[in-house]
C-alpha cells in the first residue's frame, strides 16, 4: 500500500497525511459547491479567484467571493492581477476575512486574464511574479501561497526557476498544475515536471500536485511518481464533489468505492441547489449558478439528453424539483459510469 505522507504545513496550519485542496475555479467554488466538496472530505477550499483591480473600486460582487464559512476552514482567499500595488491592496484587503492563508494565482489561462498580464502571464515575467510575491508576503501577516503552471508552451516551461523564485520571495507553498498555459485544459496533465519540482534539493516549501487526479488510482500514480505533500483536484470534482470520499478511500484501502445512483446524485443536486437559495435569496440567480453543475452531474446516463435540456433551461425551483423526480423515477438505482474520466 501507498505510504502517506508526513503531512505539511503553511505557515502555522498543519494538514496531516496527504491533504486533498479544492482547486480555485471562477463561478464554480463558491459557497455551495465549497460546502458540498466539504461534506465528501475535501481538507482546504478556496474561494473563487478575486481581481485586485476590482478590490481597488470597491466592487461589491468581488467582496462578496471572499467571505468565508466556518465550513470551509481552512481556506484560503485568491487573488490575481498584474500591478504589484493593487496586488499589495488586494492581499491587505483578503486579510480582513481572515482567510488561513492567501494564495496567489500565476496559473489562470484564460485571455481575459492573460492579456492584461495576469495569471499565466507572469510565466513570461519570473523576475516580476519573484517581485509581485515578495511584496504580498511582505504585506500580510497570514501566510501566502501560489498557484501556477509548467510554463508558457512546450519549449517555454520555467517551473523549476519559477518554484525556486517563489520560495525565495517567501511562499509558504506551491500549487503545481502539470499543464503549459498554452495547453489551456487539453491533453494530458504532465507530473514529471512537479515531481522534478518536488524532489530538487533546494525545494524545501511544500508542493500541491494538480491536474487530471479523476480518480483514486490517478491519486496514488501521482503521488507515487511525484512524493508531492498534498493533492489538487478542480474540473473532476464538478458534477462529482464525492470524488474527494473515493481518493481517499482508494489511498487508504486500495479498493474503489460504487460510484453513487441516479436517486443518490439527485439528493445532492437537491442539496446544493438548496443551499444557493438560502444563500442568494433569489430563486432565479440560484438556479442559474447551477447550470454547469446540472451539466456535469449525470454523465453517460443512456437517453438522457432530453432531460438534461429541460434541467438547464428551467428557472423555478418547482420546475427543477419536477425533472429531478422524472430522473429517478426513469432510472431508479442506476449507477453513474464515471470511467469515460479515469483514462
Amino acid at each position: 500500500m501507498l505510504k502517506f505522507a508526513p503531512g505539511m504545513k503553511i505557515g502555522n496550519l498543519i494538514l496531516e497525511g496527504t491533504p486533498l485542496f479544492l482547486a480555485p475555479m471562477e463561478d464554480v467554488t463558491y459557497m455551495s459547491f465549497r460546502r458540498m466538496c466539504k461534506k465528501y472530505g475535501a481538507d482546504v477550499m478556496y474561494t473563487e479567484f478575486v481581481s485586485s483591480e476590482a478590490l481597488i473600486r470597491d466592487v461589491k460582487k468581488t467582496k462578496q467571493k471572499m467571505v468565508l464559512f466556518d465550513f470551509d476552514r481552512p481556506a484560503a482567499v485568491q487573488i490575481y492581477g498584474h500591478n504589484i500595488d493593487s496586488m499589495i491592496h488586494a492581499a491587505q484587503v483578503a486579510e480582513e476575512v481572515q482567510p488561513d492563508f492567501i494564495d496567489i494565482n500565476f496559473g489562470c489561462p484564460m485571455k481575459k486574464i492573460i492579456r492584461h498580464g495576469a495569471g499565466a502571464a507572469m510565466l513570461k515575467d519570473l523576475p516580476k511574479m519573484q517581485q509581485m510575491a515578495a511584496e504580498v508576503v511582505k504585506a500580510v501577516k497570514v501566510p501566502v501561497t501560489a498557484k501556477t503552471r509548467l510554463g508558457w508552451n512546450d519549449n517555454d516551461k520555467p517551473i523549476l526557476e519559477a518554484a525556486l523564485r517563489l520560495q525565495d520571495a517567501g511562499v509558504a507553498a506551491l500549487a503545481i498544475h502539470g499543464r503549459t498555459r498554452e495547453q489551456l485544459y487539453t491533453g494530458k496533465a504532465d507530473w514529471t515536471l512537479i515531481g522534478e519540482v518536488k524532489n530538487h534539493p533546494e525545494i524545501k516549501i511544500p508542493i500541491i500536485g494538480n491536474g487530471d487526479i479523476t480518480s483514486g488510482q490517478k491519486a496514488k500514480i501521482l503521488l507515487e511518481q511525484t512524493g508531492v505533500d498534498a493533492l489538487m483536484i478542480g474540473r473532476p470534482a464538478i458534477g462529482r464533489p464525492w470524488i474527494f470520499r473515493e481518493v481517499k478511500h482508494f489511498l487508504e484501502t486500495g479498493q474503489t468505492l460504487a460510484p453513487p445512483t441516479v436517486a443518490e446524485i439527485v439528493e445532492n443536486v437537491r442539496e446544493q441547489l438548496q443551499l444557493n437559495l438560502e444563500w442568494k435569496d433569489n430563486e432565479r440567480t440560484g438556479i442559474l449558478m447551477m447550470r454547469r453543475h446540472f451539466a456535469k452531474y449525470f454523465p453517460g446516463l443512456p437517453g438522457f439528453r432530453d432531460l438534461k435540456i429541460r434541467l438547464l433551461r428551467a428557472e423555478a425551483h418547482e420546475e427543477v424539483n419536477e425533472i429531478l423526480d422524472e430522473m429517478v423515477e426513469k432510472y431508479k438505482n442506476t449507477r453513474v459510469d464515471y470511467s469515460f474520466a479515469e483514462k
